[in-house]
């Protein structure tokens, strides 16, 4: 049964908090879907609102526009990465541990969580996958970081980033390798599915497993432990 648990995500990104209003879970919903579906470039307020029987302005009432709603949507994501984080380590006190739940848990943020009855994951994942850049990639991302529009991000890469100093405190570049990895998994997934040659992970039946394998050794050889 879901419980639709939800995060406290940067105010300045919406007008109005979506997560507190059935409207406003379903204009969540509706623009994960759509924006699969369309590409974000295709999609508009209008479409959103024939697709949910709404009118068009009443999505602004909640968004100023579709790039605040897009930012919106991959803050929700890295929060949610956050939680499946936090409940996949909870009780552990071993480092080493502590890393390898957390690389796990960041490959399977694909999966669908029953908590969160309004927000399809995987296809939010695929979302992520194909269009975060373009929320980080603008013109005006030094004044939308210092707004708080990617708190949820930087503070997710500093929590990896303790994770792995705490396994290995030698290590220079903690903040560079948990936000490296972000891009690596999510690349490797997107390749295997669409440009195959661009990576060693063939077919899609044990994908999750076969790059759980490969972060794993990856990390492992950079702390220089056993993973």
């Amino acid at each position: 049964m879901s419980v639709d648990l939800r995060f406290r995500l940067c105010e300045k990104l919406y007008l109005r908090e979506p997560q507190d209003s059935k409207l406003g879970r379903r204009i969540i919903e509706s623009s994960i879907l759509l924006i699969d579906s369309l590409g974000f470039e295709a999609f508009t307020f209008k479409k959103l609102g024939k697709e949910i029987g709404s009118p068009e302005a009443s999505i602004y009432r909640y968004f100023e526009n579709k790039h605040m709603l897009l930012v919106y949507l991959i803050n929700w994501y890295w929060e949610w990465v956050s939680y499946r984080i936090e409940t996949s380590i909870r009780n552990l006190d071993d480092p080493k541990k502590i890393l390898r739940k957390t690389l796990s848990a960041i490959i399977e943020s694909r999966s669908k969580d029953s908590n969160f009855s309004f927000v399809d994951e995987p296809i939010l994942h695929k979302v992520v996958i194909a269009e975060a850049s373009k929320a980080y990639h603008t013109k005006h991302i030094d004044n939308e970081n210092k707004e708080g529009f990617f708190k949820s991000y930087k503070d997710l890469v500093s929590r990896i980033a303790e994770i792995i100093s705490q396994v290995d405190k030698s290590y220079k570049y903690p903040r560079s390798l948990a936000s490296n990895l972000f891009e690596m998994i999510n690349n490797q997934l997107y390749f295997a599915e669409h440009l195959p040659k661009l990576t060693d992970f063939k077919s899609q039946k044990n994908i999750n497993k076969d790059i759980n394998k490969m972060v794993h050794y990856y990390v492992g050889r950079l702390l220089s432990v056993d993973l």
